[in-house]
């Protein structure tokens, strides 16, 4: 303890200017300007992705179903008998679902692409965010009412605004089933009362989908039954192993769930994510050699100094301490200035939303910060060991000074 107190209290004395060690000061705060620099720069980027990332997830998740399973010879009256062999345990609720395109005009306006997708308005809202994406209107509104046989439509807010309707208006809508007329056959058209709008935040839902009743799909869009059924699960981490369970119960049906129907995606900012964290992560290295150059410098400087306790009885382990500890302050000093930036800069940004994105182009209208405490340590832990290990160069080069052969050059 004693030897440790001594090491410390001369690598403390080393770290402050004096006289001719004023240039060997200014390149130790260059080391920890440099670490606190790349810490900072590491833990902004982390949480950048990592915010990214979640966004991205929320708003998939929230405007589509957790795992998706597609039933063989699925009718319409086979709904509740499917509903039942899908509940197992970790699941939250099924929907059934259709879904196809569509062409979609409102008076004489321009014709735009759409996915028409059958729902059951009662059970939807079990799988997905719909009644909480509503903006105008509402999902009762879209039942069936004897007293207005016209059928009904809920418009993503992007679509609605494109075609330049609202709740009231009527879109007209065709679909690849062709029907028979006196000039031939013609796409099958059908009137749609506009009854409300949504918006996920999801660029792709909004901006196509127009969601119908299941008879009104299954009629424009010639089907027989609903072509899915819609999951979600309890917790979303669970949704892998509920896939792969239902896949053993129901055999040949076809089972998939968010992770691979958006893979690609999800695969890309991973690759991202790593890129930048090892690019960023130079710094932190740049760093470590400043701490490298500084100690060696310290070292030169310290010849003497260093002679004179190795002959006062000082073992080399303690001079080589000396010169690890000074390594290491510097290490956490820049760490943990570092982190604490970083915290602070992720903290405004997200809060403020500082940096602002085109919608239209990312799906997110502002750049998230999301801290992992995780990332944090595993930043700070790296730091520091990188740290670390550029004073075993320096600090064994002190502990090999010969006293003798020191002094006489003095």
């Amino acid at each position: 303890m004693a030897r440790t107190s001594f090491s410390w209290f001369v690598a403390r004395r080393y770290l402050t200017a004096r006289r001719r060690q004023a240039f060997i000061s200014l390149i130790s705060l260059v080391s920890i300007l440099g670490v606190a620099v790349g810490v900072m720069a590491l833990i902004i980027a982390l949480a950048l992705m990592t915010g990214v990332q979640g966004e991205l997830r929320d708003r998939i998740v929230g405007a589509t179903a957790h795992v998706i399973v597609f039933p063989r010879d699925f009718t319409f009256d086979r709904v509740e008998t499917e509903r039942a062999r899908v509940m197992v345990r970790g699941v939250a609720g099924a929907a059934p679902a259709i879904v196809g395109p569509a062409l979609m005009r409102a008076g004489h306006g321009q014709a735009q692409f759409a996915m028409i997708k059958g729902i059951d308005p009662a059970l939807e809202p079990s799988v997905t965010d719909l009644r909480t994406a509503m903006k105008t209107g509402s999902i009762e509104a879209l039942t069936d009412h004897p007293e207005n046989p016209r059928d009904r439509v809920l418009l993503g807010a992007d679509i609605a605004k494109a075609l330049g309707v609202q709740v009231g208006d009527v879109v007209d809508t065709f679909t690849p089933e062709l029907t028979s007329t006196p000039a031939g056959l013609v796409p099958k058209r059908r009137p749609l009362e506009v009854v409300g709008t949504f918006q996920f935040g999801f660029y792709e839902v909004d901006t196509q989908y127009a969601m119908v009743t299941l008879r009104s799909a299954g009629e424009l869009l010639g089907r027989d039954g609903p072509d899915m059924l819609q999951l979600r699960v309890n917790r979303l981490d669970d949704a892998v192993a509920i896939r792969q369970q239902l896949e053993q119960k129901l055999g040949a049906d076809q089972v998939t769930d968010w992770t691979q129907l958006n893979r690609s995606l999800y695969s890309a900012l991973w690759l991202e994510k790593l890129a930048i964290t090892l690019t960023i992560g130079l710094i932190v290295v740049v760093a470590a050699l400043n701490i490298v150059a500084s100690l060696i410098l310290l070292v030169m400087e310290k010849t003497r100094d260093i002679a004179i306790l190795r002959t006062m009885g000082a073992p080399a382990r303690v001079v080589r301490r000396i010169f690890v500890l000074q390594g290491l302050t510097i290490g956490l000093i820049g760490t943990l200035g570092g982190a604490a930036m970083g915290l602070i800069v992720c903290y405004l940004a997200d809060h403020y939303r500082v940096i602002r994105m085109p919608s239209d182009v990312y799906q997110i209208s502002y750049l998230p910060f999301h801290v992992e405490p995780l990332d944090v340590a595993i930043v700070v832990v790296s730091a520091i060991a990188v740290c670390l290990i550029a004073t075993i160069y320096p600090s064994r080069q002190a502990s090999r000074i010969d006293p003798a052969e020191a002094l006489r050059n003095q």
